[in-house]
């Protein structure tokens, strides 16, 4: 495993790392979900993301379960707030970071979170006010460092303009050979302001995989075929995306190595990008992804790949 400065922190992430969105405490039975916890950790992983969000608690209350007597300086904990945990519990609000952050760290039984990210934009509540209040868990020892995930590119400006507050270190925006945006604003404007991409969905929830054949069932033990995990994934499913997908098969052949192992290196050929985020239902899943990390790839393969999704638009 391989190991990548997170912004202007000092943290060293590991270029793979283990997300529990859909997955931990909701999808996945808990004895095959700490089975997939204990593997990563012995692959090298050490970033493990998750969020308030996540089951209502549920993947935090896991990960706290599964991680117990793991040296706590041997992984990074990143976790989320602002999306409802109750019919009045959401936002950025002063008091909802204090109170969302307090559960966390009792759910997750540990005394400070590595990495506290906002999970979207709070429209209702100032910048400033939200601003504050992570400058304020972070200066409690709750926090060790703050980042945010798919804001706009001008609340970003406006929070690094900002005097006397915490900065930002990371971003998490969905990122893959599906899905570019963020290199239109959010990448240029982190990079010149020491703030990393942690990805989430480079897989493009699996179909990057080229599990998924169009014309043919999703597989039986695949997300697509989950109740619990599947609400997101039915845009990707599609035949045309699924055809050209295929299409990518031939390259990650000549490159020697998975469809999975392809996708999960292109994202990280962007230096900008610190971590990628994985999720695994099963521990063998994590041996093939974590191999991409160091995966050197001829760049013309990575250009092709491009040229046959941006043609398929």
């Amino acid at each position: 495993m391989k190991y990548r400065k997170l912004g202007s922190s000092d943290l060293a992430v590991s270029e793979i790392s283990l997300g529990s969105w859909l997955t931990y405490g909701v999808g996945v039975e808990r004895d095959q979900a700490a089975g997939c916890v204990r593997r990563a950790l012995e692959l090298g992983v050490n970033l493990i993301d998750t969020a308030n969000v996540y089951g209502r608690g549920a993947a935090e209350t896991f990960l706290g379960e599964a991680l117990a007597g793991v040296p706590r300086d041997s992984y990074v904990l990143a976790t989320k707030v602002f999306f409802p945990m109750s019919d009045t519990d959401r936002g950025l609000s002063k008091g909802q970071i204090v109170k969302q952050l307090d559960a966390s760290l009792a759910r997750l039984r540990v005394d400070m979170i590595d990495l506290y990210q906002c999970h979207r934009y709070d429209d209702a509540t100032p910048l400033e006010e939200t601003m504050a209040a992570l400058t304020g868990v972070v200066a409690a020892g709750k926090v060790r460092y703050i980042g945010f995930s798919e804001w706009p590119a001008d609340r970003v400006r406006a929070a690094i303009a900002m005097a006397g507050v915490e900065r930002f270190v990371s971003s998490q925006p969905q990122y893959s050979l599906l899905w570019r945006a963020p290199e239109k604003e959010i990448i240029p404007l982190c990079r010149n302001n020491g703030i990393s991409q942690v990805v989430w969905s480079p897989l493009a929830q699996g179909v990057l995989s080229g599990k998924y054949r169009p014309g043919d069932p999703p597989p039986a033990d695949s997300r697509a075929t989950s109740h619990a995990m599947s609400g997101f994934i039915g845009r990707l499913l599609e035949p045309k995306v699924l055809a050209t997908v295929q299409e990518l098969r031939p390259l990650a052949d000549e490159a020697g190595c998975s469809m999975s192992q392809f996708a999960l290196a292109w994202v990280l050929r962007e230096p900008n990008v610190a971590s990628a985020i994985v999720g695994a239902s099963r521990p063998e899943q994590l041996d093939e992804n974590a191999a991409a990390s160091g995966l050197a790839i001829d760049p013309a393969l990575f250009a092709r790949a491009e040229a046959i999704v941006a043609g398929a638009r």
